[in-house]
C-alpha cells in the first residue's frame, strides 16, 4: 500500500462515517415536526416507505459484510425514517 492509500483510505472512512450520520439527522426534524404538530400534511408516506426501506436495506448490507461506516451511518437513518414513517402515518388523519 503506498504513502497515499495509507492516508487517504482512513480518511475518507471517517469522513464517509460522518457524512452517514449528518445525513440520517435530515430525518429526525421531519420526525419531531410531525410529532409536535399531530399532522403529517404534506408529507409522502410513499416517499418516506421508500426512505426506510433503502435504510433498512443498506443498514443489513452494512452488518453483512461488517463495514462500521455504513452500519453507523444507517442505523440512525433506520430509526430516523422509520420514526417519520410511523409518525405520518399515526397522524395522517390530521392531514
Amino acid at each position: 500500500m503506498t504513502f497515499c492509500e495509507q492516508i487517504w483510505i482512513p480518511f475518507i472512512k471517517v469522513f464517509a462515517t460522518f457524512m452517514g450520520v449528518v445525513m440520517s439527522l435530515g430525518y429526525y426534524p421531519q420526525a419531531y415536526k410531525i410529532y409536535k404538530n399531530k399532522s403529517s400534511k404534506d408529507v409522502s408516506i410513499f416517499a418516506f416507505l421508500i426512505f426506510s426501506l433503502g435504510t433498512l436495506t443498506w443498514f443489513l448490507y452494512g452488518l453483512t459484510i461488517g463495514d462500521v461506516p455504513i452500519i453507523i451511518g444507517f442505523i440512525l437513518g433506520v430509526i430516523g425514517s422509520f420514526l417519520v414513517l410511523i409518525f405520518a402515518i399515526m397522524f395522517k388523519k390530521n392531514r
